[in-house]
C-alpha cells in the first residue's frame, strides 16, 4: 500500500513539474527558441577571433619524416624549430596583433582528426613540389590563416610563385565551423537547462517556504528530486532534438558515430549535471547565493569547455584541468560521435566518468538536503 501511494506520488510530481515548465513561456524561449536562433546566427556570420597561437596541419610527402627535410625546408630553414619537429615562426602585425604559427608534422588521418576536433584551420600538403591548402572558404579563422601562411611562402624561394599552390575547399564532413559548433550547444543546453531547471528550482521554493509544506504532506526528498531530474530530462530531450532537428534541415548535420553510444553519454551528461544541481541547491535557501553558486559552476565551464571555439588556444597548463571538466567531456563526446564517427569504445571513459559524478553528487545532496 505504501508503495502504491509512493509511486502515485511520484507520477504527480513528476506531471505537475512538466506542467509548470511547459505553461512558463520564458522558459520555452531560452530553452528551445534561443540556442536554435545561436546556432544560426553563429553558424552563418562567425566571425574571427584573434588568436595568439595558431597550429598549422602539415602532411609531408611519404619517406620525409621531418619538415626540414621536405621542399618546404627552403623556406622555413633560416626560422627556429623546436626540438619535437614541429616548426615554430612568430609574426609580428600591428594590425593583426602578433601570431605565433606552428607548423606540426600529421598524416592524412590525423590531420582531419585535428580539424574536426578544432584544434587546426588549416591544412598544407607537399606533394611533387606543390603546395596544397585545404580549408573551409566559409570559415574566416581559416582564410586568415591561409593568407598568413601564404605570405610567408611568398617570401621564399620563387620557386613557390603562385602557378606552384592550389586552393582544395574542404569538403570533408564534419570540418564546417556549425560542425564544431552544434554538438557544444547540445552540451551547453544539458548544462545550463539542468541547472538553473533544478538548482534554482529548489532555491527558490525553499526560500518560499515552499518545500516546508510539501514535507509536511508527507513527502519523501527523493521522489521530489527525482521527479524534478524527470521533468527536465523530458525536457532536455525535446529541446535537443528540435535542435538537432532544425541543424539537420537547414545545415545537412549528419550524426556519422553510433547513435546508441549518443543516447547513452547524452543520459551520463544529464546525470552528471542533475547531480551536481542537487548537490549545490541542497542547503541554501537565499536566492542571491543560489544565483552565486550557479554561476560560479557553470560560467567557468561555458567559457573554458571549447563551446564556441577550441579549448586548445587556452595555455597549455590549463588543458589537463580543462580537459576534465565534465561540460569539455560530455562536448568532447557528442563532438567525436558526430564528427568523427566515435562509438562506443571511443566515448564509454566519458559515460562512465560522467555517470560517477552524477550519482555521487546526488548521493551527497540526498544525504545532506534541507526542506528550510
Amino acid at each position: 500500500m505504501i508503495q502504491k501511494i509512493t509511486n502515485h506520488q511520484l507520477y504527480r510530481l513528476i506531471s505537475a513539474h512538466i506542467l509548470e515548465i511547459v505553461r512558463e513561456p520564458a522558459v520555452l524561449f531560452w530553452g528551445i527558441i534561443f540556442p536554435i536562433l545561436m546556432a544560426w546566427g553563429l553558424g552563418i556570420a562567425f566571425s574571427n577571433k584573434k588568436d595568439i597561437n595558431r597550429e598549422v596541419a602539415l602532411i609531408l610527402p611519404q619517406g620525409i619524416s621531418s619538415i626540414h627535410q621536405s621542399a618546404l625546408g627552403d623556406i622555413i630553414e633560416h626560422y627556429p624549430s623546436k626540438t619535437n619537429g614541429d616548426f615554430y615562426l612568430p609574426l609580428k602585425n600591428a594590425k593583426l596583433g602578433d601570431v605565433n604559427l606552428t607548423f606540426h608534422p600529421y598524416t592524412q588521418e590525423e590531420a582531419n582528426v585535428q580539424l574536426k576536433k578544432g584544434t587546426v584551420s588549416l591544412i598544407v600538403l607537399i606533394d611533387k613540389g606543390k603546395l596544397y591548402y585545404h580549408f573551409d572558404p566559409a570559415n574566416a579563422d581559416a582564410q586568415l590563416l591561409y593568407q598568413l601562411v601564404k605570405g610567408v611562402v611568398n617570401n621564399g624561394p620563387q620557386y613557390y610563385s603562385s602557378h606552384q599552390e592550389e586552393i582544395k575547399p574542404l569538403t570533408l564532413a564534419g570540418t564546417r565551423y556549425i560542425d564544431f559548433l552544434l554538438p557544444g550547444l547540445l552540451a551547453m543546453g544539458i548544462m545550463m537547462s539542468t541547472s538553473w531547471g533544478i538548482s534554482y528550482t529548489l532555491i527558490e521554493r525553499r526560500s518560499k517556504k515552499l518545500l516546508r509544506r510539501m514535507v509536511a504532506t508527507p513527502m519523501k526528498k527523493s521522489n521530489l528530486l527525482i521527479a524534478l531530474i524527470s521533468a527536465r530530462f523530458i525536457m532536455n530531450v525535446m529541446e535537443a532534438s528540435l535542435l538537432f532537428l532544425f541543424a539537420w534541415l537547414y545545415f545537412d548535420m549528419q550524426v556519422q558515430g553510433n547513435l546508441f553510444a549518443l543516447a547513452l553519454l547524452f543520459i551520463s551528461g544529464n546525470m552528471a549535471f542533475a547531480g551536481i544541481s542537487i548537490l549545490i541547491s541542497s542547503h541554501t535557501s537565499n536566492t542571491e547565493v543560489g544565483n552565486g553558486l550557479i554561476n560560479a559552476v557553470v560560467t567557468p565551464m561555458m567559457v573554458l569547455s571549447g563551446i564556441f571555439f577550441s579549448y586548445t588556444h587556452f595555455p597549455e597548463w590549463t588543458l589537463p584541468f580543462i580537459k576534465n571538466l565534465p561540460l569539455t567531456m560530455l562536448a568532447d563526446g557528442v563532438r567525436s560521435i558526430f564528427n568523427e564517427g566515435a562509438g562506443l569504445f571511443e566515448v564509454w571513459k566519458q559515460i562512465a566518468i560522467l555517470s560517477v559524478t552524477g550519482i555521487v553528487s546526488f548521493i551527497i545532496g540526498l544525504k545532506i538536503f534541507k526542506w528550510y
